[in-house]
């Protein structure tokens, strides 16, 4: 059994589908240019490109074997906690906040393919597809397309499909799935679950809320990295975004974060996976109204989220900088110090802006880097 509703626009191909997408991707001028960027020999990845004819051949043949080359070049490495929550043979949807474009799904699934794990599905707004190879190309990497740009008549029918997708994925494929916890990155690092994305959740469901959720079987995944190579472009934003209330940014802006994210480096990434939530689901009817219920769900995964984030020495500086308090400095050598805030002024030299705002940019970047670390003493109740 495929499916009971049309999914053709937004699922993964079929693996019989897959041998003519990559005979179609390979021949793709702007597609063999993009690999200029992360394999030294693109004839030759091509080739073995189209040797493979299902979706988990090519990410083991090439897809993974790019991302752990990638992170031996761009990271001081990737690594995870927390699997021993979970069983290689469930069926979860991992929800974790976001901070590149493009790696936080999939180094995700570098460390569960790495742990025994089968990699997930990845849920992927549809304004970075901004060609259609790049719209087939994440498609045989097993991505499943989230459509932002649409009307406003036709949000509902668009949410419920993909929320009928999802609950399809889990409960008759028994697929996993990566999804973020709000639409879009969290430029400041406030990372907070959007309800519109539970909402969304729930309507393919069939049941009460609560009961929905819960058959997704949930994963909060809390990611950190050490150094974000977007944190300048994300700060350039706030500033043209403050001088000029009107500044939309364009497909290219995403290209060239897309592009940074990939090479630039990102220092130590860290993954944990907390337990599935149902537990605290559970719970919910004893603690709180029906009305409250959504309000509960996100708390219960920004907590999770929150309490499990990696910090790094460069998180205490930041905090200590932008409050005016050596509360950390115990936490950080004067030579961490020394090389954080040498980073935050090469990342801002980066910045070419007409009228430039260099204390207003630090501020915000600051801010990024001190974020996790505020939230985290939040949920783990200390207090500031």
């Amino acid at each position: 059994m495929r499916q009971l509703f049309d999914f053709d626009e937004i699922r993964p191909f079929y693996d019989e589908e897959i041998p003519d997408i990559i005979r179609s991707l390979t021949k793709e001028e702007k597609f063999r240019h993009a690999l200029k960027f992360v394999v030294p020999d693109v004839d030759a990845f091509c080739r073995q490109m189209e040797e493979c004819t299902t979706k988990r051949e090519f990410q083991k043949r090439l897809a993974i074997p790019v991302l752990n080359d990638l992170a031996r070049r761009s990271t001081s490495g990737v690594d995870a906690s927390g699997l021993e929550n979970l069983s290689p043979s469930g069926n979860y949807t991992y929800m974790s906040n976001h901070r590149d474009i493009v790696l936080d799904a999939s180094f995700l699934n570098m460390m569960l393919d790495a742990h025994g794990f089968e990699t997930s599905e990845v849920a992927i707004g549809d304004n970075l597809l901004v060609y259609p190879w790049i719209s087939d190309l994440v498609r045989v990497n097993k991505s499943v397309i989230v459509n932002r740009n649409v009307p406003r008549r036709r949000m509902l029918e668009v949410s419920r499909r993909l929320s009928n997708y999802i609950n399809f994925a889990i409960k008759i494929k028994h697929q996993s799935l990566w999804i973020a916890q709000r639409e879009g990155r969290s430029k400041n690092s406030e990372d907070q679950t959007q309800e519109s994305v539970i909402k969304m959740l729930n309507l393919g469901g069939g049941s009460d809320m609560r009961t929905n959720i819960m058959g997704l079987n949930i994963v909060p995944v809390s990611i950190s990295y050490e150094y974000d190579p977007c944190d300048y472009l994300k700060a350039k934003e706030y500033q043209m975004k403050r001088d000029n209330p009107d500044y939309k940014k364009q497909p290219q802006d995403d290209l060239f974060s897309m592009e940074t994210g990939i090479s630039g480096y990102k220092g130590h990434i860290h993954f944990h996976l907390s337990p599935v939530i149902n537990g605290e689901l559970e719970k919910l009817e004893d603690c709180c109204e029906k009305s409250d219920v959504l309000h509960c769900i996100t708390h219960i995964i920004d907590k999770a989220i929150h309490s499990n984030y990696m910090i790094y020495s460069g998180n205490y500086v930041a905090y200590d900088e932008l409050y005016h308090t050596d509360r950390f400095s115990r936490n950080y050598s004067t030579e961490e110090k020394r090389r954080f805030m040498d980073y935050m002024q090469k990342q801002l030299d980066k910045i070419d802006l007409p009228q430039k705002d260099e204390a207003f940019l630090l501020e915000r970047m600051l801010e990024m880097y001190s974020n996790p670390l505020k939230n985290k003493l939040i949920a783990t109740g200390v207090d500031l």
